[in-house]
């Protein structure tokens, strides 16, 4: 067996679920706030356009998939984030879904040859960067972000040695689990660190779609590398998903797009790698790429969630409106992992232990004292959660 495999730590949810083991909750219905699973239905004409394609069945895939699906793709980031030009032909590539495409992107880049190779992240972080760096034969380089920098990345705490040894930066904007985007200096500041030792940054967008002003959409890369004059995306690749934007994560469905030459490797090693798009679910992405009025409709949900809930939990955790994404980053009054448990056992409801999402780095583990709420049920169901919370912080009972 790859001996890579044995340095891979268990997986949230395993944590979680062994957390659980024992414990006897209320005779209430259970609510999974837990897990970054939209439950919105997913839309109508996606559906359809899945049920009227399903002819691709018999039809072996390409890897670099149709052209109508890459140019609806183009299309769409060029009106989403006032793209001047992005080509259809060179610069997007579908993936099944972000989670597979981050993980094998790593495989793809990373030399292990180098001698001691990194691979950054923020902290915390979505697991599959931690992973897809070990089993890359790198290791990971773990950016604080905590309450004091205010959740941005600290690109101060890696010393020049370490960011020599860098070769790829995974960055996740709108942020998970806190929900901050990056800012334009904040990207500058990136670019000029990619510049000047030679790394790629891998941009995880996958919640860009879900932000509360219909005239402040979140800042993406590709919009921020434009913007300061970098309009070959050189270094940069990022990563989308319709799983959240349209609510169907079993379709495994999004894009890569931005520096073709990285593109050209990438879609290289895909094409071995055997992971080429059903051409029926092709064709229903299209359908959703074409489309944002289910978009915006979803957006309202989200919208109304977060106004409910924030104010019936600022006062017992201290939650604030992130910049965009589901998730609410809660501070707990007592160890993360032990609020969970004890919450789950009286309340029936399920959140996840911030320590279980970061790793210790520079005497700090940045999740400890924070639990994710992930607002992905129905309005109902979340306002029901929140009174449970509510009452469960009021009694003290940790």
């Amino acid at each position: 067996m790859n001996p890579l495999l044995d340095q891979l730590h268990p997986y949230p949810f395993e944590k979680l679920r062994a957390l659980f083991a024992g414990t006897q909750p209320p005779a209430l219905p259970p609510i999974r706030l837990s897990i970054g699973e939209p439950q919105h239905e997913a839309p109508q004409r996606v559906k359809q356009a899945l049920i009227d394609s399903l002819g691709g069945l018999s039809i072996y895939p390409t890897t670099i998939g149709i052209d109508a699906l890459r140019e609806s793709i183009a299309a769409w980031l060029q009106r989403r984030f006032g793209l001047k030009e992005i080509s259809a032909g060179s610069q997007v590539l579908p993936v099944n879904g972000t989670r597979e495409a981050l993980f094998a992107f790593a495989q793809c880049v990373v030399d292990a040859s180098r001698p001691a190779p990194l691979v950054a992240s923020p902290n915390p972080f979505y697991q599959i960067y931690e992973g897809a760096a070990l089993l890359a034969g790198a290791q990971p380089l773990f950016l604080n972000q905590s309450a004091a920098n205010g959740f941005g990345l600290d690109l101060d705490g890696p010393s020049a040695e370490q960011w020599a040894r860098v070769q790829l930066l995974y960055v996740c904007s709108p942020g998970n689990p806190t929900g901050r985007v990056l800012s334009l200096d904040e990207w500058r500041d990136l670019f000029a660190l990619a510049d000047r030792y030679g790394f790629i940054i891998a941009a995880d967008e996958c919640y860009s779609e879900i932000y509360f002003d219909e005239a402040k959409p979140p800042l993406g890369a590709l919009q921020a590398a434009q913007q300061l004059g970098r309009s070959n995306y050189e270094r940069l690749v990022v990563f989308h998903s319709l799983s959240k934007r349209s609510n169907v994560p079993g379709l495994r469905s999004g894009f890569v797009a931005g520096d073709a030459a990285i593109l050209k490797k990438f879609l290289l090693y895909r094409t071995y790698h055997g992971c080429a798009m059903s051409q029926s679910v092709q064709l229903a992405s299209i359908a959703a790429w074409n489309d944002e009025t289910h978009v915006q409709e979803n957006r309202v949900l989200y919208r109304e969630k977060f106004d409910q809930l924030v104010p019936m939990l600022s006062p017992v955790l201290g939650v604030s409106k992130p910049d965009a994404g589901f998730y609410l980053w809660a501070r707990t009054p007592v160890d993360d992992a032990q609020f969970a448990r004890v919450l789950f056992a009286q309340t029936h409801v399920t959140v996840l232990p911030g320590q279980y999402l970061a790793r210790e780095a520079r005497g700090l583990n940045p999740g400890h004292g924070f639990v994710r709420i992930a607002l992905v049920a129905g309005v109902e169901e979340c306002v029901s959660a929140a009174q449970r919370i509510v009452e469960f912080c009021q009694s003290g009972k940790f």
